[in-house]
């Protein structure tokens, strides 16, 4: 079974919003193994939405739309649906009252325009929505579902979640869908492709995999389509094993986890906490495990030293050290993690310390250099020289990444 996505609005084409219903959306679809085949994102132009539901009814058997069901003029996603349809409106009771109800709590006389967001195609499924005013609508023709649903991320994904997926789940054809997302650190895309080349050309029929590459990663996702979930993920499961042979110590997750969520699995199994010390990368790790959820149980606290005197006055990082070897050094590096790692009472200490440019730089160390220190209260003592070419944040991004995955392997080693 396959879904196509419309989200509606001006809003969306010109980037004044963010379109992230489409990847909710998408991702809800899969997991009741229904495959999202093409999304588009369409103006509030009458024409242009009438042309694209009309191609996506008959390529797909469900259509999902968003957006254009507010009361005012711009939002003409019902009456196009009408045209669509050749039916008339007719007044939703339950949603009145709802929509009535709404403004009476706040003591608000209710504009005459509000009446409108009741209106429903007539002969229509109505989908109640409980978060919000406009109600959600399922029609069907020729074999195809289609189901239009506010715009507001929230109210979508309360109907999606609580009526729409229970609706479609098992409405399939027993197609099953399998994706699996292998995190590769430390390995260009060009090099990863050359090195795995044999392994890729011998995946099986139906497993097709992507390349989706980010700042020093480069995420493997294997999608398989066909009968049995079980047998699926034996493929799969079989496909990631042979991939392990070949570059095991560049992995770092094969269940979709970032690198922050790999950190915290790992010290959350040992029970135990990391603390930062931030030069060039200026609270950007830190940053990254809090938003991992639960990053309570392992961040102890960190420490940004920018400035040399706050290394030193802070950190307790040598003067001397400083003086003679720079503050861009292995050595300043490891002596910030020390400091730290005193200071915060932790199991691991990770540091930073480099010139992220654009200015700064000279013959012996050029912009895009770094040192990155992990050490831990076992004795472990590790230090790495990175020379990151590139911006000045995408030198700090791929700082941060590289840290995290330092701070992985020494905690997983």
């Amino acid at each position: 079974m396959n879904a196509h996505i419309i989200n509606i609005g001006d809003e969306l084409l010109i980037g004044q919003v963010v379109n992230t219903n489409a990847s909710w959306m998408a991702e809800a679809l899969n997991g009741v193994n229904v495959r999202v085949t093409r999304v588009s994102v369409v103006g509030d132009v009458g024409e242009d939405i009438m042309s694209e539901l009309g191609r996506s009814m008959a390529e797909a058997d469900i259509v999902l739309v968003t957006g254009g069901l507010g009361p005012t003029k711009d939002d003409i996603t019902k009456q196009v649906l009408a045209r669509l349809f050749g039916v008339g409106m007719v007044t939703h009771e339950e949603t009145l009252a709802r929509v009535v109800g709404y403004f009476r709590a706040r003591g608000i006389v209710m504009p005459e325009v509000n009446r409108g967001q009741a209106l429903v195609l007539e002969g229509c499924q109505v989908v109640v929505n409980e978060v919000g005013t406009a109600p959600c609508m399922v029609m069907r023709r020729g074999g195809c579902m289609v189901v239009s649903m506010p715009g507001v991320p929230f109210e979508m994904k309360w109907i999606m979640a609580n009526r729409i997926v229970p609706m479609i789940t098992g409405m399939g054809d027993g197609c099953a869908i399998l994706h699996k997302t292998v995190g590769v650190f430390g390995m260009a895309e060009s090099t990863l492709a050359e090195r795995i080349a044999g392994w890729e050309e011998g995946l099986p029929g139906g497993v097709r995999l992507a390349y989706l590459p980010q700042a020093g990663i480069v995420r493997l996702r294997l999608s398989a389509y066909g009968q049995g979930a079980e047998a699926l993920r034996g493929v799969v499961d079989g496909c990631v094993g042979a991939l392990r042979g070949i570059i095991g110590g560049n992995i770092f997750t094969e269940c979709g986890e970032t690198l922050s969520e790999a950190v915290g699995r790992v010290l959350g199994l040992r029970s135990e906490g990391v603390a930062t010390a931030e030069s060039c990368t200026a609270g950007l790790v830190a940053n990254r495990i809090v938003a991992t959820a639960g990053a309570s149980a392992w961040l102890r606290g960190g420490v940004v030293a920018y400035s040399n005197d706050v290394k030193s006055r802070v950190l307790g990082v040598p003067q001397a050290l400083i003086d003679e070897y720079g503050a861009v050094s292995e050595e300043v590096a490891l002596a910030m993690a020390d400091g730290v790692l005193a200071m915060m009472g932790s199991e691991w200490a990770v540091s930073t310390t480099g010139v992220s440019g654009p200015g700064g730089g000279g013959e012996a160390k050029p912009v895009g250099l770094v040192y990155i220190a992990v050490v831990g209260r076992n004795g472990k003592r590790h230090v790495g020289r990175y020379v990151f070419a590139t911006t000045r944040e995408q030198h700090q991004e791929r700082t941060a990444n590289q840290a995290l995955f330092d701070l992985y392997v020494e905690v997983n080693g």
